[in-house]
């Protein structure tokens, strides 16, 4: 089943166990209630909220993360301590994995980020920009930073020639970082769930980012958020209401073409999760990522 992401953004809010829900009330007086058993990502976005001991460690159990926002953006993330019957072998094998492994990983999701990258623009009616002709020059660990001149040329033609991707910039700045708040907890969740540290990363290393390894493999995923964010923007919705949250939230039920056939995103990123601590196990880079459609689209290549 695919967890539910659920966001306590009204002030003063009182979050708690009673069974198996999770309860949110305000002065004493319940405003609602949630089965836990529902909820994969709870997104706590408000200010003078709390929270109950038991309710923190039944989410835990069930393998939900918990992210704790200032102006949507994530300040600290809590997740299980264990994910996985064999997380000490895979967190072991994670952290031995050679440079070569590491970087042939990394040139695998650089490549299909990019190739995410160019399908978003031809589902928008954008031209490509030659994106996919990028990819040939994706080399292991991509020192020629292919990923970099990708991004130079997809953000213009996304959003037009004035628009810079900057984490604290104007509209739609504020939609593509929930929308990045929501994809990077349920990879962090997948992460965890299949045995891994997410602090080990493949590439990115920052000492004061705790989610390396989940800024890494949700990296061919982010396009999903921007091609969301592209038409929010095209309906004149550049706000933070609810319904549009809701809308960011509900990337992680859009649909992917895979080898499996019609797979949503969540559902994707646990599949890439495990192939990617399978990978670790192996010593040899066996990725399985989605296909750049999205449902309903016809393939181009197939």
């Amino acid at each position: 089943m695919i967890g539910r992401v659920v966001e306590v953004a009204s002030a003063g809010r009182h979050l708690a166990r009673d069974r198996g829900l999770m309860t949110v009330s305000h002065e004493g007086v319940e405003d609602g209630r949630v089965p836990l058993d529902d909820i994969g990502v709870l997104l706590c976005n408000a200010r003078d909220l709390t929270y109950s001991n038991d309710l923190m460690t039944e989410l835990a159990r069930r393998g939900a993360t918990v992210v704790l926002c200032d102006n949507y953006l994530p300040v600290s993330w809590i997740w299980p301590l264990e994910g996985h019957h064999i997380q000490a072998l895979r967190m072991r094998c994670q952290l031995e994995a050679s440079l070569p492994l590491r970087k042939r990983l990394w040139q695998d999701l650089v490549k299909a980020k990019i190739v995410q990258q160019e399908n978003t623009l031809e589902l928008l009616g954008v031209s490509g920009g030659g994106l996919g002709e990028l990819t040939k020059r994706v080399r292991s660990g991509d020192p020629g930073n292919v990923e970099a001149q990708a991004a130079r040329r997809y953000w213009p033609l996304l959003f037009g020639d004035g628009f810079r991707r900057e984490r604290f910039g104007p509209m739609p700045n504020p939609l593509l970082n929930y929308g990045y708040t929501v994809l990077r907890a349920a990879t962090a969740r997948a992460i965890v769930a299949a045995g891994m540290h997410p602090s080990l990363g493949i590439h990115h290393h920052n000492r004061a980012n705790s989610m390396c390894l989940v800024d890494d493999l949700m990296e061919p995923f982010r396009p999903l958020v921007d091609y969301t964010v592209a038409g929010l923007v095209a309906d004149g919705r550049e706000d933070m209401s609810s319904e549009v949250k809701r809308d960011l939230a509900a990337v992680l039920t859009m649909d992917l073409v895979t080898e499996r056939g019609t797979t949503p995103l969540q559902t994707c990123l646990e599949r890439a999760a495990q192939s990617l601590a399978r990978s670790f196990e192996a010593g040899k880079p066996t990725l399985l990522l989605p296909g750049p459609l999205l449902s309903g689209v016809e393939s181009k290549t197939n």
